[in-house]
């Protein structure tokens, strides 16, 4: 089973000993709703890290959430995986 993280190549990483779900709920509401709507499995902390730098720079919630579209872009183009090579087996 895959645990629900789809088809991709970048590397898991391990399970953390907090509660997630605690962690999520304390998240700012605009965090929570890109999270929500994110394409990779974010994590809370994670999450929260970028948030909070983003915070410190003195980013607008717009700029931050950028900030975080632009990690999860960058996060997505190291993944090996492609829509075309996965369904053509030529390649």
């Amino acid at each position: 089973m895959r645990r629900n993280l789809g088809a991709t190549t970048l590397r898991r990483k391990k399970r953390r000993s907090v509660d997630p779900m605690g962690q999520y709920d304390n998240l700012p509401a605009p965090l929570r709703r890109w999270l929500s709507q994110a394409a990779l499995p974010w994590s809370p902390t994670s999450a929260r890290r970028l948030w909070d730098r983003a915070c410190a720079q003195g980013l607008c919630t717009e700029d931050a959430l950028h900030l975080l579209r632009q990690a999860e872009v960058k996060t997505l183009a190291r993944d090996r995986r492609t829509p075309t090579r996965d369904s053509n087996p030529q390649f």
